[in-house]
């Protein structure tokens, strides 16, 4: 009987409108399409309605499985798109879905992507009351110029409202996203986003570097020179005010864009850098099982048209060779402060770590950007800031 530890992770792929910044698979709701329900044929109900009948469908179809059924879930993720679009009756069904076909554990981490504007008091009740105990706030900035820059629908105002309601209605673990190097943003605009949301003490506050991915409006605008962005430098500074300020501001930093009070962590993510089991299930979702990973279609019509009898929830599968889980485990495990553990790189995988690494582990060391500390290896301080350039050295 299966029972090692699994983390499931749930694609809500509806925005409001989709930002400027994002390549995420997602679409905005202003698209009010019409699809066929998957047992009423003749009657037509916004997408969103029929896809969170497939999503349940999906998540007991995957629970009827011996592989999953008796594996305790120690972790779910709302993620997005925006997950908190969806409605109080919609999440109640989605949860129950999950509590009715997998084994979920007690004191699991269940968290909830949210943007402001789109929270209520009802809606952050309704929330607590399934279990849902991490909300995972998308600010991105303090200053609402940003905001507008960024194409957030929401203002700094209406984020303090969400804030406000998340902590009325009992969530003692709150996230609070933010971005730097944000087009026109300066040290002093960014320091003042620190500032105003250290002040309102969440538990933990992500931090990640703008990056202006493919199709996206910012790829257009920075083709037309349109798009003012923060110089290398000031990027780099950024960074480094994050680390300092939230140190002093008693935030521990334990991945290279992630910083939490103690005992905060983000358990989902973390399960992730280590190399753990997850089930996606959604629109696109990607799921890494016994070394292989596979992922979702990501056509919403192929989506809401399968049948769950006939066991292509995927459209793609690839058997992870040995050398490929060794590269994973080693860049995504030096992204956490704590590094890799040599012990359990033997356990995985019957080799020993400085015989696979051994030559990019020393000469990293001489550079000082690695250091081996008690059966760890690590990225120092100036590692991290060169984390990207040292992990593609553990490419095999």
């Amino acid at each position: 009987m299966e029972r090692r530890e699994l983390e499931l992770y749930i694609h809500i792929p509806f925005c409001v409108k989709k930002c400027n910044y994002c390549d995420f698979l997602s679409f905005g709701t202003e698209d009010e399409r019409l699809a066929e329900t998957p047992c009423h044929p003749t009657r037509k109900l916004p997408v969103p309605e029929v896809y969170v009948t497939r999503l349940c469908r999906e998540i007991q179809w995957y629970g009827a499985k011996e592989k999953f059924k008796h594996r305790p879930v120690i972790s779910v993720f709302f993620g997005g798109g925006t997950p908190s679009l969806l409605s109080e009756e919609q999440i109640f069904r989605v949860m129950a879905a999950i509590r009715e076909n997998f084994l979920l554990c007690r004191g699991a981490e269940i968290t909830m992507e949210a943007n402001p504007g789109t929270l209520t008091p009802g809606k952050l009740n309704q929330m607590r009351f399934c279990g849902i105990n991490r909300l995972s706030l998308g600010l991105q900035s303090a200053l609402d110029s940003e905001l507008k820059v960024l194409g957030r629908i929401h203002s700094y105002g209406a984020f303090l409202q969400s804030f406000k309601w998340a902590r009325d209605a009992g969530f003692k673990n709150i996230n609070v996203d933010l971005i730097t190097a944000v087009p026109e943003q300066t040290m002093a605009s960014y320091q003042k986003s620190l500032e105003q949301v250290t002040a309102l003490g969440p538990e933990h506050i992500s931090a990640y570097s703008l990056i202006i991915e493919p199709g996206t409006p910012f790829e257009t605008l920075e083709a037309q020179g349109k798009l003012i962005l923060p110089d290398e430098d000031e990027e780099r500074e950024m960074y480094r005010l994050t680390r300092q300020f939230l140190s002093g501001m008693g935030y521990e930093r334990y991945e290279i864009s992630n910083y939490a009070r103690p005992g905060f962590e983000c358990r989902h993510n973390t399960g992730y850098w280590q190399g753990k089991d997850y089930l996606g299930v959604g629109l696109g979702a990607s799921s890494l099982i016994d070394g292989c990973r596979f992922s979702n279609t990501a056509d919403m019509k192929d989506y809401l048209e399968l049948e769950t009898g006939s066991g292509n929830w995927y459209s793609e599968s690839e058997r992870l060779e040995q050398e490929a889980q060794m590269e994973e485990f080693m860049f995504l495990g030096l992204r956490m402060v704590r590094g890799v553990s040599e012990k359990e790189f033997y356990r995985k995988f019957g080799k020993k770590l400085m015989a696979v690494y051994g030559g990019v582990v020393r000469k990293n060391e001489a550079r000082r950007l690695l250091a081996r500390k008690n059966g760890r290896i690590l990225l120092t301080e100036r590692g991290l800031d060169l984390a990207n350039i040292v992990e593609s050295e553990f490419l095999l």
